[in-house]
């Protein structure tokens, strides 16, 4: 297989910007775009220099060059407008933005009608993995007669503008499903009485430059168990975007997830 056409969208940002130099040392892929919205202050930048990578003859730019596939990590507002662009000249897009509204979504899932979308709101393999691993101990634990609690703790870094992030929603998502769990609950204050059978609690945590970090807590008495997955790097995300492209190039118009990547 020859190289593969590859865009960035949001190129300009952290994760953009590692995509760009991980894309640009894989012989698998020709970055022929590195996008940002058409009033960012370093458009025509080369954007291997704002990546740190030095110059690979990329200005930033605002417009869609004709491309295999487009990764995207962005803003809802640039995800839903970029999703409508791909789908008219044919691009299969690789999404991860979070904090999409309902009608967002649903916008980019119409797309899918014409294109291959992907979308998760982590890229990460093993965050995808774990998140099996969790919807597996939800299925196996959802009938004891002792009760089980389940707690999400997510660690992000103090830029990251929602919370809690997109995928400790998409795994209290994947659990409720999976134990019929109907209630989902952010944080506790004050006299909260005993914790209610059927819930879901999330807490998030904004700290330093942590690029990413969720614990799983599945509480019975007298034991818990922990599914913990962390991030080092924005490179795990940035890796797992990467092969959800590779996979994506050959798939026909639908909607994907990280679950398809995997093979589960």
């Amino acid at each position: 297989m020859g190289k593969k056409r590859i865009v960035i969208h949001g190129a300009a940002g952290r994760m953009g910007q590692r995509l760009i130099a991980l894309a640009a040392i894989d012989p698998q892929w020709e970055i022929v775009g590195a996008l940002e919205s058409a009033n960012h202050p370093r458009l025509g930048e080369d954007a291997g220099e704002i990546a740190g990578v030095g110059p690979l003859e990329l200005p930033l730019e605002s417009t869609l060059p004709a491309a295999d596939v487009v990764v995207d990590f962005s803003v809802p507002e640039a995800t839903v407008s970029l999703s409508e662009i791909c789908a008219s000249q044919g691009i299969p897009l690789v999404t991860a933005t979070t904090g999409l509204e309902e009608t967002q979504l649903k916008t980019v899932q119409d797309v899918a009608d014409k294109i291959a979308v992907l979308w998760a709101p982590s890229m990460s393999l093993l965050v995808n993995l774990t998140m099996k691993l969790a919807e597996m101990a939800g299925e196996s634990l959802k009938d004891c007669e002792s009760g089980v609690d389940v707690e999400i703790i997510e660690r992000h870094h103090r830029f990251k503008e929602d919370a809690p992030s997109g995928t400790a929603l998409k795994f209290g998502e994947l659990i409720a499903a999976a134990m019929g769990i109907n209630h989902h609950r952010h944080g506790r204050e004050g006299q909260t009485g005993p914790r209610a059978a059927d819930e879901i609690g999330y807490h998030a945590v904004r700290i330093g430059n942590n690029p990413g970090e969720h614990s799983i807590l599945f509480g019975l008495l007298g034991e818990t168990l922990e599914l913990n997955v962390a991030a080092t790097n924005r490179d795990a995300y940035a890796s797992g975007a990467l092969a959800a492209a590779r996979f994506l190039v050959e798939q026909p118009a639908g909607w994907y997830g990280m679950g398809d990547v995997l093979g589960f």
